[in-house]
């Protein structure tokens, strides 16, 4: 049961509530139930649920939910509520067919959450005890999650795909971590493979060493580019060759002339001398080994600096190189020793449509015909090895839905093979595709690219200099932007941080597995569910906060009593669902549900200005709505970080 931080019956309401403070009104309903419907208050607290909207109450009881039996739900419903003493927390349940509703009062409400959100300022949302090993016992220490999310190909473009993995993953390990788990933020780079043969060979025929160090990821994929340019056109002879060499054959032609003239275009082609290259790597080559070390490391470099802009961080950047040949060949010999893969036409598979349960998984190749490993030998041998080096509690693995067979597989796999104990902790958080992207690289979608573009289109927006801000607003609108323009200390960072929000915002509107069109005249407006409305919103705040002039010391001695408005109350009874918001989030793992709850509070927000004004009000009243709406911003601004976002303090718009 949770630790009671009311008293029943007689609550003052003057008790600071602790992690989630509806969890402390559940308690306090249930145990004023407890008597009234004959069970315990532990049984009642987990059915005490917080309702969709405001006008059905702040808590929810289904009656049915308690399985009462004799007489009817509804008639249930009135019996306990007629029989509900009388409380200083809540007002007198109202009955709504077979359901009770409970409303909180508004001054112990008041009371508790602004001071709980004042005293715990960005704490006010995170519940530590969720992350415990056992919350009985803190000396167990936390519960550990590996979240391997972005995960780009080194050499290739920063795609679609990679920027929702990076969005999302993000937002999930900032989830975790704030409900105290240990997280470990992992990037798995494809930095492997015959590609870096060829990569190396690109290098010393179009490399430019500064060109290197100013944008590896730009400049390796422009030589790779280049030497696909030769590699393609020699394939296509080669197979054109083939198709005549079969035809040949059919025709008992002489072929030998033909298969000479095969074997050399092969053994001199470009991806043959790549493949060779990659060899040397493989073996262990000092030279190839330091090339290859240069690109990964110079890449790395590069990414981290795009990804700090997007306040993300790593503690590892693992990839396909750091899986040792031991692990993969460890994984095929247990494959093989415990009957799991098989032979098929000299290639090594593991046949999962043999078990109905299974059957759709279908089969997976594990190793080639030449012996060489793929994908999913290397992924067994990565997840063991995070087994045992980190001993987690949880992974989870932010990638595309293109990708569900293959996680399945994994994990089936995993299981069969007797690693069941790591493939329970492993948990594939899908997504869907972005539609109508396109950037000055044309097709080509770098990271980079995608947020200059969404922050030159704010920096237009800012100094009112877009088209359509041109054609619908006046001179006297546009000329008071250009007036907050020029207050801004530096206007191309505050371009860049709403930009950024812009595009990820944008990314977590609707279900993650929603494919969704990416519209950058939309995102970057101010008007709508965006992320600079969001900004706005927050800075719009900020600026209350300054021409008011009230230190903190004043806003801790406000007489809450005096926000008797039913704007203010209705938004404090938002502000105390924001931990509920959070553990719903952490079931989910859809941002969406963050994104839905401060769309909806600043919305309240903005519908309370008129009515709740700061300046120009009596000192007290003064003192109170202030106090109200530092809680509101503190709120906004966890709920903000939460998501990966910067919260911006100044801001330019027409709309205040």
């Amino acid at each position: 049961m949770h630790s009671k931080t009311f008293p029943t019956g007689d609550a003052k309401g003057d008790v600071e509530p602790a992690g989630n403070p509806i969890d402390s009104y559940r308690e306090h309903v249930a145990e004023l139930l407890a008597p009234i419907v004959g069970i315990s208050a532990v049984d009642i607290i987990p059915r005490l649920q917080t309702t969709l909207s405001q006008d059905k109450g702040d808590l929810m009881l289904a009656v049915p939910s308690l399985r009462i039996k004799g007489k009817s739900p509804g008639d249930l419903a009135v019996e306990w509520a007629g029989k509900f003493p009388n409380s200083n927390l809540v007002e007198h349940p109202v009955v709504s067919g077979t359901f009770l509703q409970f409303f909180y009062k508004p001054e112990p409400l008041m009371k508790n959450i602004i001071k709980t959100i004042l005293r715990t300022k960005q704490a006010y949302g995170s519940i530590p005890q969720l992350g415990m090993k056992d919350p009985k016992n803190p000396s167990l220490g936390k519960k550990s999650i590996i979240v391997e999310f972005s995960s780009p190909n080194i050499a290739k473009p920063f795609h679609a795909g990679h920027l929702r993995s990076t969005i999302i993953g993000g937002f999930i390990a900032n989830l975790y971590e704030t409900a105290g788990w240990d997280v470990i933020r992992m990037n798995y780079l494809g930095d492997w493979g015959r590609q870096y043969g060829l990569l190396a060979n690109a290098f010393e025929l179009y490399g430019d060493e500064e060109k290197l160090k100013a944008d590896p990821i730009a400049h390796l994929f422009d030589i790779y580019v280049e030497i696909n340019k030769v590699s393609a056109p020699e394939e296509e002879i080669i197979k054109e060759k083939k198709e005549e060499l079969k035809k040949a054959k059919e025709s008992k032609s002489d072929t030998t002339a033909l298969e000479l003239e095969i074997s050399t275009l092969e053994a001199e082609s470009t991806n043959e001398k790549a493949r060779k290259s990659f060899k040397r790597l493989e073996d262990g080559d000092p030279k190839a080994l330091e090339t290859w070390r240069r690109f990964r490391d110079l890449s790395i470099d590069k990414y981290t600096k795009t990804y700090a802009r997007l306040n993300i961080h790593y503690d590892q950047f693992s990839g396909e190189s750091q899986v040792e040949k031991f692990r993969m060949d460890a994984a095929a010999k247990r494959l093989k020793e415990s009957g799991v893969s098989e032979d098929s036409e000299g290639a090594v598979v593991v046949d999962l449509t043999k078990d109905p349960k299974t059957k759709k998984l279908g089969k997976a190749l594990v190793q080639k015909k030449d012996g060489s490993s793929l994908y999913l030998t290397r992924d067994i041998g990565e997840a063991v090895k995070r087994d045992e080096i980190y001993h987690f509690d949880k992974m989870i693995y932010v990638v595309a839905a293109q990708q569900d067979l293959h996680l399945a597989q994994l994990f089936k796999i995993l299981e069969l093979m007797g690693h069941d104990d790591v493939a329970k902790k492993c948990q594939h958080v899908n997504f869907g595709m972005v539609l109508g992207m396109s950037t000055r690289r044309g097709t080509v979608k770098f990271l980079d690219d995608i947020l200059r573009d969404a922050a030159d289109r704010m920096h237009s927006v800012m100094k009112g200099e877009t088209e359509d801000q041109k054609e619908n607003q006046n001179e006297k609108d546009l000329q008071r932007i250009k007036d907050k323009y020029s207050q801004l200390d530096d206007p191309v960072a505050t371009a860049d941080i709403l930009g950024i929000s812009a595009v990820m915002v944008q990314d977590m509107t609707g279900k993650r597995i929603n494919n969704y069109t990416f519209d950058l005249m939309r995102m970057t407006s101010f008007e709508g569910d965006t992320g600079p409305y969001l900004q706005y919103a927050h800075a719009r705040l900020c600026s209350i906060t300054r021409k008011a002039q009230i230190t903190n010391e004043e806003l801790d001695s406000a007489d809450l009593s005096l926000l008797k408005e039913l704007h203010a109350v209705n938004l404090v009874r938002a502000l105390s669902t924001w931990p509920e918001v959070v553990q719903t989030t952490l079931k989910t793992l859809e941002p969406i549900t963050v994104l839905s709850y401060l769309f909806k509070m600043t919305h309240m927000l903005s519908s309370s200005y008129d009515v709740l004004q700061v300046v120009g009000s009596e000192p007290e009243i003064k003192k109170a709505r202030m106090a109200l709406y530092e809680a509101a911003r503190q709120v906004l601004n966890n709920g903000m970080k939460l998501l990966g976002l910067t919260p911006l303090q100044r801001l330019v718009s027409a709309f205040w």
